[in-house]
């Protein structure tokens, strides 16, 4: 046997024995090697693979962390919406769930299957002929982000399904076990997380680095799936969970409790503790049972999911337009703790906003621990009656943001300090207002240090700018030590001055620098939505914008022109021309256009007028031809605008089957109407 042969088969056997003790280790939680023989082999794969790069392949274990960075994620189409369940929050509303689904199959048994509701991020893998090709997240429920590179670093994803075109070898004395067929293509679903165990250990590096600290691991799991460098996906610690073959899936079984055990087949991580029930009395038994064992887990759960066992009465039961009708979520309730208030403090945001914030003595809330929690404004700490001193009851709201819920009188003391909010602004020293009509205090002073740091911060969030890298520790450094004064400051940012902060470095500078040139080009609609003018969030933005395609245009609009605009209004119309008229605010924008920042939306490469420019459209009824999000999404690229309510504004209603009150009152107000078919003809010109 030649070199190269040689060379080929140990490479094989490798791949083999590493994804056998990845399954072990990973999926089994049963390790049968010691890490650093585990270590070892990787090594001399590694080095063959290096010295034998066309014998190198995708689904190989050495391609889990040699992804490079992206520019951004492409879009991926489900083949199968991936819906949202309904909510349920009693045990009553679980038995009216059941009363549902008995009236839809008259005469039938019905089995559920129980499992834990994972708090993560939700993904769908596609793999063909056994080798993972696409991971996607769950996205609008019909399309996703392609994040295939940042999941294939997750140890607990097999890149090859057992029985795949590389079935792992037996090892060291191991048999090989039972394998599933995996021709075809397999569609799967399940939930990315991060344990807390993890989640603590990277929120303690991240202390030591002076970066913001993850709110909670699901916070930390989705921001880590959002990284444009798979190596730094890499170095967190998620893990991921499956619970759903997706029907149509190649050796698809009749039951979604047998579908569970063919995951595990697979080498998938299938969910655990799924429970197989023979009526809906069970199943609620089991769902009050996990609530009470919740924290047993290494990870957060915040409720379960009852499902309906037979995949052929989940079909026939069907969905609607948001949920699955064979399916529901019981979510527990929010989890709340007692605690001291020692103090109140005032923060002040991007908008001038004055907010009293409670510091609390440490507890340990649903997950996390919890030591500020806002009081909103004023007229809540008076709602509340809390003071300074008083025991307080506290939940997270939706399992994530702190709140105070009720001061426990019972166990005031002596004579516990009421709280007032301050005439001046705790930062500056400015005086503060109260606008008519209100109930937040605000600091109009734009040169406030506190508000200058928040709106550089929303300036490079994700929905806006989109500046990686620039996070609230950095901003503060760069406001505090004298480099930017407002946010139009970001663009002038000189290497050699960042290089002298703290924990920056040269790597960390260049790759600053680079994502705030990348930001020039973001699209006219986000650069409105990130200038922070009030009240104009990330749709009116995009409203504004097509409306005003320019800055030049935005300028000259009064603020009559502006309140006609659909969504707008004279509330916001106000707060655009009073932004607009601030010489302070003109000041930076005219830094942004000197920069090179857009300042005017773009038009389709060489195109005339669009099919529908300038037009309002409404939809009604289900097309045949195409979804009602297809439809939105190519009425918007043919210029048109679609909005949910017919007025006389309306240009066009686009007809489907089943028709509402939108069709009969469009007929009243002689508003044009066409089919899906007329639609497309349409779309087509």
């Amino acid at each position: 046997m030649g070199a190269k042969k040689r060379a080929e088969a140990r490479i094989d056997e490798l791949r083999g024995l590493i994804r056998h003790h990845d399954r072990k280790y990973y999926v089994e939680n049963e390790p049968e090697m010691p890490d650093r023989e585990y270590d070892q082999l990787m090594m001399e794969l590694v080095e063959l693979e290096r010295d034998h790069p066309e014998l190198v392949r995708p689904d190989s274990p050495t391609r889990r962390v040699a992804g490079e960075p992206t520019e951004g994620f492409a879009t991926v189409v489900h083949s199968v919406p991936m819906l949202s369940l309904d909510n349920t929050y009693s045990a009553d509303e679980l038995r009216e769930f059941d009363a549902r689904v008995r009236k839809h199959l008259p005469d039938e048994d019905v089995d559920y299957v129980v499992e834990i509701k994972l708090d993560g991020v939700s993904v769908a893998l596609t793999y063909e002929d056994g080798v993972l090709a696409t991971g996607a997240t769950r996205g609008d429920g019909r399309r996703g982000d392609d994040v295939t590179a940042n999941l294939r670093t997750i140890r607990s994803i097999p890149l090859v399904l057992s029985g795949g075109r590389s079935r792992a070898r037996a090892s060291r004395g191991g048999s090989r076990g039972r394998t599933t067929a995996t021709a075809g293509t397999i569609e799967v679903r399940g939930e990315v997380f991060m344990p807390r165990s993890g989640f603590e250990k990277v929120n303690r590096r991240r202390k030591r680095e002076d970066a913001a600290p993850f709110v909670n691991p699901r916070n930390a799991a989705a921001g880590s799936l959002k990284l444009l460098d798979p190596r730094e996906v890499a170095e967190r610690p998620l893990e991921a969970f499956f619970y759903q073959l997706v029907p149509g899936s190649a050796g698809e079984p009749a039951t979604h409790h047998e579908a569970i055990g063919t995951l595990g087949e697979l080498g998938l991580r299938a969910v655990p503790e799924a429970a197989l029930c023979a009526d809906i009395e069970s199943a609620i038994e089991r769902c009050e049972d996990w609530q009470k064992r919740r924290r047993e887990l290494d990870f957060d759960i915040d409720g379960m999911v009852i499902k309906v066992d037979s995949l052929d009465q989940q079909r026939r039961l069907g969905a609607t337009t948001k949920s699955p009708r064979w399916g529901i979520a019981y979510k527990f309730p929010a989890q709340a703790e007692t605690t001291v208030v020692e103090d109140i403090v005032v923060q002040v945001g991007r908008t001038g906003k004055l907010t009293p914030v409670a510091i609390l003595e440490p507890v340990f809330v649903a997950g996390s621990t919890v030591s500020r929690a806002t009081l909103h404004n004023q007229d809540e700490v008076e709602r509340l009656d809390v003071r300074i001193g008083d025991t307080v009851t506290v939940e997270k709201g939706g399992e994530v943001i702190p709140k105070v819920v009720s001061v426990v009188k019972a166990k005031r003391r002596g004579r516990p300090r009421r709280f007032r909010m301050p005439d001046s602004c705790p930062v500056c020293g400015e005086e503060v207002v109260r606008p008519a009509g209100e109930v937040d205090l605000r600091c109009e002073n734009v040169a406030c240090p506190a508000q200058v740091k928040r709106s550089i911060e929303h300036f490079a969030s994700r929905g806006a700018m989109d500046v990686d890298g620039l996070g609230t520790a950095l901003v503060d450094q760069l406001v505090d030590e004298g480099l930017a004064a407002d946010y139009g400051d970001l663009y002038g940012l000189a290497r050699d001055d960042l290089v002298e902060l703290p924990r920056m470095g040269e790597r960390s500078t260049d790759n600053l620098l680079s994502a705030i040139d990348r930001s020039k080009g973001r699209p006219f609609s986000r650069v409105l939505f990130a200038l922070g003018i009030r009240h104009v969030g990330v749709r009116v933005a995009e409203v504004i914008a097509g409306r005003f395609p320019s800055m030049a245009g935005l300028r000259k609009a009064t603020e009559e022109e502006l309140s006609e605009v659909d969504e707008v209004g004279p509330v916001i119309a106000g707060s655009v021309r009073a932004f607009l008229a601030s010489p302070e605010n003109r000041r930076v924008i005219a830094k942004l256009e000197r920069a090179g920042v857009r300042m005017k939306a773009a038009r389709a490469r060489g195109a005339a007028k669009k099919a529908l420019e300038g037009k309002t459209v409404v939809l009604t009824g289900s097309l045949e031809e195409m979804t009602r999000e297809e439809a939105k999404v190519a009425i918007e690229a043919a210029g048109g605008r679609v909005t949910g309510s017919v007025s006389s504004k309306t240009d066009l209603v686009v007809v489907g089957n089943d028709p509402g009150s939108k069709y009969r009152k469009a007929l009243d107000l002689g508003v044009e109407t066409i089919d899906g078919k007329g639609l497309r003809k349409l779309l087509a010109r």
